[in-house]
């Protein structure tokens, strides 16, 4: 089995968010891709098959299956890329299909995804109060024009806007607790950010639901959040960036677009870093 390791979403060719990238003739037993990924040790190992029209994909964690992967799609872009050429591609997952296009940029890949329709629906008091204080947060610490909730895109998001940049940087939760509650609400991360500007997001994305303490990149996440600020009536840009994994030393950037059409597909696009050895 021919393991590619890539970094997606990297910044000036540092960073990223690395994934593994499985291209098989068959789809490998369930036991053997959860195997896999745990040897491979990122946040999400991607696994594709060749299918008429596209190519079938489904995505591991070290301790779980996770629906949907922003990040190891955007690496599963520039595998194809290797193997195939340039282009476009379709993915077929558990639930619905995707596209991807990629182009050649220098010795690495540019990669578009058009993720999955989107919805949100804003999170209950209750369960709000449970995560900030597992978060170490106040209610002061929120920016009261982006109400929490929970975001789709694939997979579901909590989505916390925080009031100031620092506040974020010190993000920091009880991992055990925050694990057990996005396993019961099946919330993939639980992404905090900060909104700089109408064009600017900076993001740090927990992801104890994956046995993992932080995400530096999170695409499925990313698309989630345009869904959810197209929900609010955001009067931001509708051409955003995202700056994730600075505070953990592993700088990443996202872009995003997305259309006024509530519920349309969103489109996340970063470039790739291959990852020696």
């Amino acid at each position: 089995m021919n393991i590619l390791k890539i970094a997606a979403f990297s910044h000036n060719n540092t960073g990223g968010n690395p994934a593994g990238v499985v291209l098989d003739d068959e789809m490998p037993a369930d036991d053997v891709m959860l195997r896999v990924a745990a040897d491979v040790g990122y946040s999400e190992t991607a696994f594709l098959t060749p299918v008429e029209g596209g190519w079938r994909v489904r995505y591991f964690s070290p301790e779980r299956e996770v629906p949907f992967c922003g990040h190891a799609t955007i690496a599963s872009g520039a595998a194809l890329a290797k193997l195939s050429g340039t282009g476009e591609y379709r993915l077929f997952l558990n639930e619905g299909e995707i596209s991807i296009s990629v182009e050649a940029d220098e010795a690495n890949f540019n990669v578009a995804l058009q993720a999955p329709r989107t919805w949100s629906k804003i999170a209950t008091t209750d369960l709000v109060d449970t995560i900030l204080g597992l978060f170490h947060l106040t209610r002061a610490d929120l920016n009261p024009d982006f109400p929490v909730s929970i975001a789709f895109a694939g997979a579901r998001h909590l989505i916390i806007v925080l009031n100031d940049r620092n506040t974020l940087a010190n993000m920091n939760y009880d991992f055990d607790a925050v694990k057990s509650i996005m396993l019961e609400q099946d919330w993939i991360t639980i992404s905090l950010l900060y909104n700089e500007s109408d064009t600017l997001f900076h993001s740090r994305n927990a992801f104890a639901f994956g046995g993992v303490v932080e995400d530096p990149a999170t695409g499925a996440a990313a698309a989630a959040l345009a869904g959810y600020l197209r929900d609010i009536d955001w009067q931001g840009e509708d051409k955003f960036e995202i700056l994730q994994g600075f505070d953990m030393g592993t700088p990443s950037r996202l872009l995003v677009e997305y259309s006024p059409a509530k519920g349309a597909s969103v489109t996340v696009s970063g470039t790739t870093r291959n990852i020696p050895g």
